[in-house]
C-alpha cells in the first residue's frame, strides 16, 4: 500500500480510495461515481474484486452504465487479475493501466464478461462474481484459509500444502481432524440439461477463461451457456481422469467417467451442507433452500496483456 500511495500522490489523474473493510465498499463507489472515471481500477484480491463489483452493477450509481474495470494482482488469491492479464508486481500493472489511458488506446483494450449472479435465498440482494468453487474444493479452499494461512507460509506453497493434503485424504479416504473434511453429498442442476447427484472433490462454476491453476477448457463440448461447470465425482479414478486430459489440453473434449463439464445460464446447488465460496465470500447451499447461478449480460473490463 505505501508504494500505491506513493504513484498515485505523483499521478493527481487518479483519484485514490481505501478502504479497511468490505463494509465500505459500497461508500468508495459511490464516492468514485462522483468524479465519473473512465476506469474503475481495484486493487486488491479476489474477494475485493467481487465486493466491488457487486456494488458497481447493482448499486446504481454510475446510472446502469459503469466505466471498464481493470484489477491489479494484489490479493491472496488473484484468478480474476490472472484472467485479464495482470501478474506480478501490482504497480506495473498500474503503470500499464495509466499508459493505455493516456496513450488514447484504452477501447482497444476493453473485452467484456459475463458475470455470475448468485441468489442464495434470503432476502439480500444476489452478489456478484466470476469465480465459484464448491464441494470438497470449498472445503479445501476454507482449510487453506483457516488451518495453513495461519502458519504464514508463503501463498504459492500454502496452497500447494492445502492440495497435497487434500490428495492425501481422497487417496486413503479419510478426512477431518488435522487434514480437511470429507466430502458431503451435492445436487446440482443444470436447467433445462438434468441434474446429477454426488460427492464431488471438485466443484467450479466460471466465467473465466481459465478455470483454476491455468485449467483451460475446450469448446468442443458443452457450449450451452455463458457458465462453465467442472464437477469431478470424488474417488481417485475420476480426480487423475481430470487431470489427465487438462494436461494433455483436451478437457471438454469427450465424456469422461466421474468427470461432468457443461456450460449454461441457469445453475442450481443444492444439499445437506454444501458450503461454496464465490470469489472469497462463503455462502452454504440446503436442502429447501439451493444456491442459484445465472450469468449477467456482458459488462466490460479492462485487458492488460498486449
Amino acid at each position: 500500500m505505501p508504494r500505491v500511495r506513493e504513484y498515485c500522490a505523483a499521478h493527481p489523474d487518479i483519484f485514490h480510495y481505501e478502504v479497511e473493510d468490505v463494509d465500505q465498499i459500497g461508500e468508495a463507489i459511490r464516492t468514485m461515481a462522483m468524479v465519473s472515471p473512465r476506469i474503475v481500477v481495484i486493487n486488491g484480491g479476489d474477494g475485493t474484486v467481487q465486493a466491488a463489483l457487486t456494488e458497481l452493477y447493482s448499486g446504481g450509481h454510475f446510472g446502469g452504465s459503469p466505466p471498464p474495470v481493470a484489477v491489479l494482482p494484489n490479493g491472496k488469491t488473484n484468478l480474476i487479475a490472472l484472467d485479464l492479464g495482470a501478474e506480478g508486481d501490482p504497480i506495473k500493472a498500474l503503470q500499464r493501466v495509466v499508459e493505455l489511458v493516456d496513450s488514447g488506446r484504452l477501447e482497444d483494450h476493453v473485452i467484456e464478461r459475463q458475470l455470475i449472479s448468485l441468489d442464495s435465498g434470503d432476502e439480500s440482494r444476489p452478489v456478484l462474481g466470476m469465480f465459484l468453487g464448491g464441494a470438497y474444493l470449498a472445503d479445501v479452499m476454507l482449510y487453506c484459509r483457516n488451518r495453513i494461512y495461519p502458519l504464514g507460509l508463503p501463498n504459492g506453497i500454502s496452497h500447494f500444502l492445502a492440495a497435497m493434503l487434500a490428495l492425501f485424504a481422497i487417496i486413503f479416504g479419510v478426512g477431518g481432524g488435522r487434514l480437511p473434511p470429507k466430502p458431503e453429498p451435492m445436487t446440482v442442476s443444470l436447467i433445462r440439461q438434468g441434474e446429477f447427484k454426488g460427492k464431488f472433490s471438485l466443484l467450479i462454476v466460471t466465467t473465466l477463461e481459465k478455470l483454476l491453476l491455468s485449467i483451460r477448457t475446450s469448446e468442443a463440448y458443452g457450449t450451452n451457456g455463458n457458465m462453465k461447470l467442472l464437477a469431478t465425482d470424488s474417488n481417485v479414478g475420476a480426480l487423475f481422469r481430470m487431470l489427465g486430459a487438462t494436461w494433455r489440453g483436451t478437457l471438454g473434449q469427450k465424456q469422461l467417467e466421474g468427470v461432468h463439464f457443461q456450460q449454461g445460464d441457469e445453475i442450481r446447488i443444492e444439499g445437506e451442507r454444501s458450503n461454496v465460496i464465490l470469489d472469497g465470500e462463503i455462502f452454504q447451499a440446503k436442502n429447501g433452500m439451493p444456491i442459484i447461478l445465472t450469468s449477467t449480460q456482458p459488462v466490460p473490463f479492462l485487458r492488460l496483456a498486449a
